[in-house]
């Protein structure tokens, strides 16, 4: 699933592993069979094995899209970091229009499903200690018998990044807004400042003439 790329916000693969592990909500996205297209929302945890990037997640087992992945294992997975209106004040001439500013990142992955247990397990391990590592010791005191249980509503898979679009568009192409837009950023909504925080990371600086 292609976007459009301007060149000046295309990110790196560094930024997309930055994205995905800070943002790791994902929309999963495959075809159904009628043809249309078939939307999980869900976390997504990232795994980074020399050069290739495979991604660890599940579904409920009543969810039909295991059986999408299954049966067309091609899919696209997307991360959506912050993102936040930008005014025109922000200009210092006034013949410009307001525009939305955002990251986010677009995998083409190969999925697999993962049926053994011990694997699930192990697969869930990953994502607890992504968002709740002290869940990890009350998850083995709920006895085997209750974690097989619950194990079996589930499917998990394994999904190879197989190619990956990354767009971080904080108008970088308009030097002459830089300090006036991270001001204006720095002192908004947490998303906002977000967007503040990655002109940083960019090295968009604070100065109208820093690229």
């Amino acid at each position: 699933m292609l976007m459009y790329l301007p060149p000046q916000f295309k990110g790196d693969r560094t930024q997309v592993a930055m994205l995905i592990q800070e943002h790791p909500f994902a929309s999963l996205i495959s075809v159904d069979d009628s043809g249309l297209p078939y939307v999980t929302h869900l976390p997504l945890h990232l795994e980074e094995r020399g050069d290739q990037m495979v991604l660890l997640g599940h579904v409920a087992k009543p969810n039909p899209h295991w059986r999408y992945l299954q049966a067309r294992p091609q899919a696209v997975a997307t991360f959506l970091g912050p993102h936040a209106y930008l005014s025109p004040k922000v200009y210092p001439d006034l013949a410009r229009v307001p525009t939305w500013n955002y990251l986010a990142v677009h995998c083409t992955v190969q999925a697999t499903l993962i049926e053994e247990p011990v694997a699930k397990d192990g697969l869930l391990k990953k994502l607890i200690g992504d968002h709740e590592p002290p869940y990890a010791e009350q998850w083995r005191g709920l006895g085997e018998e209750f974690a097989h249980k619950m194990l079996a509503g589930i499917v998990a898979f394994e999904l190879q990044v197989s190619d990956w679009q990354c767009k971080l568009k904080i108008n970088q192409h308009r030097p002459e807004a830089y300090a006036a837009m991270r001001a204006m950023y720095a002192v908004g909504n947490e998303e906002e400042q977000a967007l503040a925080g990655w002109m940083d990371r960019l090295g968009m600086g604070t100065g109208s003439n820093n690229p």
